[in-house]
């Protein structure tokens, strides 16, 4: 009896320390990179001044005197990231709507497969699907090259989907039936039930699909990188090209000097705030509703 209590101690207390110790071990790997991040970012944006890193509309890193100004890339990281969102957020939760609620089995096993699909497809063969479908097309409507803002936007519409069609199926799932069924007890229609009774209860986990398609969307870099352009200035339109703060650091990091190399390795802890920063927001946001 006192060995069977004390291996059972054991077992839990060996447990305990494992979970610490992976606990930990992400704890310190996330400190590292912050560490490097900032420690490197901070003499450049020391020398060259926070307003115009942040705020300047020039990068010209191979000027006599270089010119470090992001504000191009954060915006057109912004625009294609909002764009992105505003076309696939409702596409996404209609779908994880139709296939929690509405999809036949038959149905509802292919697309389930095929959204698992689109979440394994590489981010590069996404981009290949975008130079050649979607590019041409916006060239023979619109001219130009095709190569821009609008094709990054639909890109990472496209991309943004797996992610949150999976999580808010799950959501609306997780929701007790008991809720949908008492709404329809009471006299309510399907949709009516559906809209105001499980995705009010489903919206932590809609939230949180949302942040994961956000993040997915301005952390992408290589499939946006073939589709957007790639010109270092202000986002003037949907059909012109333009660059976001990962493509920034892809295309110029090959051939970077000592200090453009640290104003590339800034303009990435700046995108690394920018997460941060949405990541907060949305858990207040999410907290406020839960609390409310």
């Amino acid at each position: 009896m006192n060995s069977k209590a004390s291996g059972k101690t054991f077992g839990e207390e060996f447990a305990r320390v494992v979970f610490i110790i992976a606990t930990a071990a992400s704890i310190v790997a996330l400190g590292f990179i912050i560490y490097f991040l900032f420690s490197t970012a901070w003499p450049v944006i020391r020398d060259h001044g926070f307003s115009n890193f942040l705020f300047g509309t020039e990068w010209r890193p191979t000027f006599k005197v270089p010119k470090y100004g992001i504000l191009p890339f954060i915006v057109g990281s912004i625009y294609a990231t909002l764009g992105a969102i505003i076309l696939g957020v409702p596409i996404g939760l209609f779908v994880a709507v139709y296939m929690a609620f509405y999809a036949p089995k038959k149905i509802y096993k292919v697309l389930k497969a095929g959204i698992n699909l689109m979440a394994g497809i590489p981010s590069v063969v996404y981009g290949l699907f975008a130079l050649t479908i979607i590019v041409p097309k916006l060239r023979e409507l619109f001219g130009g090259t095709g190569l821009s803002l609008l094709a990054a936007i639909l890109l990472l519409a496209v991309m943004i989907l797996p992610t949150i069609i999976s999580l808010s199926e799950s959501a609306l799932r997780a929701v007790p039936k008991a809720n949908y069924q008492g709404a329809i007890g009471l006299g309510a229609s399907k949709e009516r039930a559906i809209w105001n009774v499980v995705l009010p209860a489903a919206k932590s986990g809609v939230l949180s699909s949302i942040i994961l398609g956000i993040g997915r969307a301005i952390g992408e870099t290589m499939a946006v990188t073939m589709v957007a352009g790639g010109q270092a200035v202000m986002p003037k339109s949907l059909v012109k090209g333009m660059r976001t703060m990962t493509m920034n650091v892809v295309l110029e990091m090959k051939y970077a000097g000592a200090e453009h190399e640290n104003a590339l390795i800034a303009t990435g802890a700046v995108l690394f705030v920018f997460i941060l920063l949405i990541n907060l927001a949305f858990n207040m946001l999410k907290n406020r509703k839960v609390g409310e």
